[in-house]
C-alpha cells in the first residue's frame, strides 16, 4: 500500500465531504476522530423502501414507498399548524403532512395533478392515513433516485439520517485497496471477502441479515481485530522470553515449615501451582503469571508462600490490593504467619501518617523492608525499592496490557509478576485479555464443613427480613446488607444505601453502620475494623465489601436490587459469608421491574456455587463488555469484534499467531492492521523495551 493510501484511513473526519465543524464536533464526542473510526462505525439496521403497497393495503408504522397523484394543498393561516397535501391513487387517499415547511417549497415538490413517489413511515390520524415529513418526495420519472435500501447509523443530535447516510456514501467511495495480510487458505476456507470489500458490503446491506455479527463480512473484520489482539500478546510473550533474569535461589525449608504450621491442609491444586511458580522463580526467564480461582479456593496463601520464597532468595516483595481494608487484612495474616522470623512486613497507604510514609519509603530504599503491602500508592514515582523481586497484584482486573507492561518495568529485569483474580475467567476472555501471560487455574476448593444457601425474594418481603435479622443478632451473628447506590437517584429506581440505613436503624438503632465509596479511606477502615471487632451487627454497604474481606462471624448477606448486578459480582459478594464455622445464607432481593434476563441470572446463582460455571453464564447473558470488572482501564478491548458472537474465531486466530511466532516470521506486514485496531501504541512500547 502506498503511503498516500495508508494515510487516508488516519485522516481527520473533517476531510470527508459533508462533514463541517458542527458534524465533526458531534462525531468527535462519540470518539470518532479519523476515517477508520468512521468506517468502523457500522450501521445497526436498515430502512427498506422496497415495500410499495397501494393505499388500501398500507400498514401503520411501516416504512412504505407509494406512487400517488397530488389532489389538493392545505396551507393553514395559523403558522404553528402543519401544511398538508392530499394525495390519492385508484384505491384510496392519504395526507402528506409537513411541519416547519414553506408553501413555495411544497408547491415546487408536489404540484397539483403531478404524479409522484413518496416514501416514509405510515401513520393513521383522524380516520385517515398520513405520512409526516416524508424521507423522499420525487417525480415518478425519477424512481431510480429513491434509495430502496438505506442503512441506519447511530444518530447525531440535530442531524438527519439522510445527511449521515450521504457522509457514509462519500467515505465508502474513497476506501483504497488494502493488500491482503492473511494467508490465502484462511480467506478461502472461510469464504471471506477482502478487507475493503467487507467494509463496503457492511455499509451497503441488501437485507438485515447482512448486518448480523455472524455474517461473513462482519466475521472477516472481527477476525482481523481478534488476530491483531492475539498478535500483540504473542509479541509481548516473545519479548518476555528474551528477558533473562537472575534465578531466585531458595531452599524449601521455610516454605515447608510454614505449610506444616497452617491450620489447614493444602489442596492438590494448590500444591501443583506452588510447584509451577517455584519453577518459574528459579528459572532464568521472567515470570508474568495470572493465578485465577473461585471464591475461597485459596489463592491468598499461594501468593504469600510465593512472596516468602522470594524474600528467602534475598529480594523484596510488593503486594498491591484494590482496597486499604484488604491490604490491612493481608498485613495481619502475613505477620501472623511469619511471627518469630526475621521478616519485616509493612503497609503503605493513604491511611498511614505522612511521617511514617516517609520513613517507610526510606527503609524500602535501604532494603530494611522485605514485604510491602498497599494500594495503588505502591507504584508512585516516589516509591523506590532496593531489590524488588516480585510484584503481586490482588484482583488484577483493574489492569490492562499497558499497565501490566509498566508494572513489570517498575521492578526491572529481575522482578517477576503474579496477578490474581478471584473471578474465574472463561477461555474466550483468557485468550482475548490475558493472552500475554502464563495461566495457573485453581479449580479444587479446600474442604469446608459449611455451606452457603441462596434464596430469592421480592422486595415487598423486605419487612419480613427484620425478624430474621433479630434471630441472627440474638445468636451473635453479623449481617451484610448490600445496596447498589449511595443516595437517591432520579434516573433509576434503586434503593440507596443511605435510605436503607435509615430504615434499618428504626429497628436496630444502636446496632447498624453504613459504608460506601464516598467515605474517606480512614472512615471506611474505622467502620470495617469496628465490624470485625463486633461493635455492631449490621453493615449496610455498597459493593466496597465485594473483594476479599474476611469476617468469619458474618454469615448472612442480603443483596438488594440483585438483578442489577452481574452474576460474577453476585458470586463474589456471596463469598463474603460462610467463612467461619456457621453455614452462610445469601438472600437475593429483586425489584418488581426485574426482566426475564434478570430472573435467569438469579436462578443460575441459586442453583450453582461453581464460579467457573457462573462466569461462563454471566458472559453469555450479559455480554463481554458488560461483565463487571472485565473492562480494561476504561478502554474497550474490542472496537468491532464481540467475543460472545465470535468465540469460534479465537481458536483460529490463536493458530495463526502461533504459526507466525513459532516460525519466527516478521510481523511488519501487519503494522497497518495493528494501527487500524489501535494496537500499534502497545507494539511501540514492546519495541522500545
Amino acid at each position: 500500500m502506498i503511503e498516500k493510501d495508508f494515510n487516508f484511513f488516519f485522516n481527520p473526519v473533517s476531510k470527508v465531504k459533508g462533514i463541517g465543524p458542527k458534524i465533526k464536533k458531534l462525531f468527535n464526542e462519540k470518539k470518532i476522530d479519523t476515517n477508520i473510526d468512521l468506517i468502523f462505525n457500522f450501521p445497526y439496521g436498515l430502512i427498506d423502501r422496497t415495500h410499495c403497497p397501494k393505499l388500501n393495503n398500507l400498514e401503520i408504522g411501516k416504512i412504505s414507498t407509494i406512487f400517488v397523484k397530488v389532489r389538493k394543498h392545505n396551507f393553514p393561516r395559523i403558522r404553528r399548524l402543519p401544511n398538508t397535501v392530499q394525495c390519492f391513487d385508484e384505491t384510496g387517499e392519504i395526507n402528506i403532512v409537513f411541519f416547519n415547511s414553506r408553501e413555495n417549497y411544497i408547491k415546487e415538490i408536489l404540484p397539483i395533478n403531478s404524479e409522484v413517489i413518496i416514501s416514509g413511515k405510515v401513520n393513521f390520524y383522524k380516520n385517515k392515513y398520513q405520512i409526516t415529513n416524508p424521507d423522499y418526495v420525487t417525480s415518478i420519472n425519477n424512481e431510480e433516485k429513491v434509495t430502496k435500501i438505506m442503512p441506519t447509523y447511530a444518530s447525531l443530535k440535530g442531524i438527519s439520517n439522510k445527511t449521515i447516510n450521504k457522509i457514509y456514501e462519500n467515505i465508502i467511495k474513497e476506501i483504497p485497496d488494502v493488500p491482503e495480510w492473511h494467508r490465502d487458505h484462511i480467506i478461502k476456507n472461510n469464504k471471506w471477502f477482502s478487507f475493503k470489500e467487507s467494509l463496503i458490503q457492511l455499509h451497503n446491506p441488501k437485507k438485515i441479515e447482512d448486518l448480523d455479527k455472524n455474517s461473513l463480512t462482519y466475521e472477516r473484520i472481527s477476525f482481523d481485530e481478534i488476530f491483531s489482539n492475539l498478535l500483540i500478546f504473542a509479541q509481548i510473550k516473545k519479548k518476555i522470553a528474551t528477558i533473562y533474569k537472575k534465578p531466585k535461589l531458595f531452599s524449601s525449608d521455610q516454605k515447608l515449615k510454614l505449610i506444616k504450621n497452617l491450620p489447614f491442609t493444602l489442596t492438590k491444586d494448590q500444591e501443583t501451582i506452588i510447584k509451577e511458580i517455584d519453577d518459574s522463580l528459579k528459572s532464568d526467564k521472567k515470570m508474568i503469571r495470572l493465578l485465577q480461582g473461585d471464591v475461597g479456593s485459596g489463592k491468598t496463601i499461594i501468593s504469600i508462600i510465593t512472596g516468602l520464597n522470594v524474600v528467602a532468595a534475598g529480594y523484596q516483595v510488593a503486594l498491591m490490593c484494590p482496597t486499604e481494608i484488604l491490604a490491612t487484612q493481608h498485613l495481619n495474616l502475613i505477620r501472623s504467619l511469619t511471627k518469630g522470623q526475621d521478616i519485616n512486613v509493612e503497609i503503605l497507604s493513604s491511611g498511614i501518617n505522612k511521617k511514617r510514609q516517609i520513613e517507610i519509603k526510606k527503609e524500602l530504599v535501604e532494603g530494611k523492608i522485605n514485604f510491602l503491602i498497599g494500594t495503588h500508592s505502591l507504584f508512585q514515582e516516589t516509591v523506590s525499592f532496593s531489590n524488588l523481586g516480585l510484584i503481586i497484584i490482588d484482583e488484577q482486573h483493574k489492569f490492562g496490557v499497558r499497565q501490566r507492561i509498566n508494572l513489570s518495568d517498575k521492578g526491572g529485569v529481575n522482578c517477576d509478576v503474579l496477578l490474581m483474580s478471584a473471578t474465574p475467567i472463561p477461555r474466550t476472555l483468557i485468550l482475548s485479555t490475558y493472552g500475554d501471560m502464563d495461566i495457573s487455574t485453581l479449580k479444587e476448593k479446600p474442604f469446608k464443613k459449611t455451606t452457603i444457601a441462596t434464596n430469592i425474594i421480592p422486595e415487598k418481603k423486605i419487612p419480613d427480613l427484620i425478624n430474621l435479622i433479630k434471630k441472627k443478632i440474638e445468636s451473635e451473628q453479623q449481617i451484610y446488607w448490600i445496596c447498589p447506590l449511595i443516595e437517591e437517584s432520579t434516573k433509576v429506581n434503586l434503593t440507596p444505601v443511605l435510605e436503607r440505613f435509615k430504615f434499618i436503624t428504626k429497628f436496630f438503632p444502636e446496632n447498624a453502620a453504613v459504608m460506601h465509596g464516598n467515605l474517606k479511606n480512614d472512615e471506611k477502615n474505622i467502620v470495617m475494623k469496628n465490624f470485625l471487632k463486633k461493635k455492631f451487627s449490621i453493615l449496610i454497604s455498597t459493593t466496597v465489601v465485594e473483594v476479599g474481606v474476611d469476617n468469619p462471624n458474618a454469615n448472612t448477606i442480603i443483596i438488594e436490587n440483585s438483578e442489577r448486578f452481574g452474576l460474577a459480582q453476585l458470586h463474589q459478594l456471596r463469598g463474603r459469608v460462610g467463612r467461619g464455622i456457621e453455614n452462610g445464607e445469601c438472600i437475593l432481593v429483586y425489584s418488581k421491574s426485574i426482566s426475564e434476563n434478570g430472573k435467569k441470572r438469579l436462578k443460575i446463582l441459586k442453583e450453582s456455587n461453581d464460579g467457573f460455571y457462573i462466569s461462563e453464564q454471566d458472559l453469555k447473558l450479559r455480554g463481554f463488555g458488560d461483565i463487571i470488572g472485565y473492562k480494561q482501564s476504561g478502554q474497550k478491548d474490542f472496537i468491532v469484534a464481540d467475543p460472545m458472537f465470535h468465540s469460534h474465531l479465537f481458536e483460529l486466530a490463536k493458530q495463526e499467531t502461533d504459526f507466525y511466532t513459532q516460525a519466527n516470521l516478521p510481523i511488519e506486514k501487519f503494522n497497518v492492521l495493528l494501527k487500524f485496531f489501535k494496537k500499534d501504541k502497545i507494539l511501540n512500547i514492546i519495541d522500545s523495551g
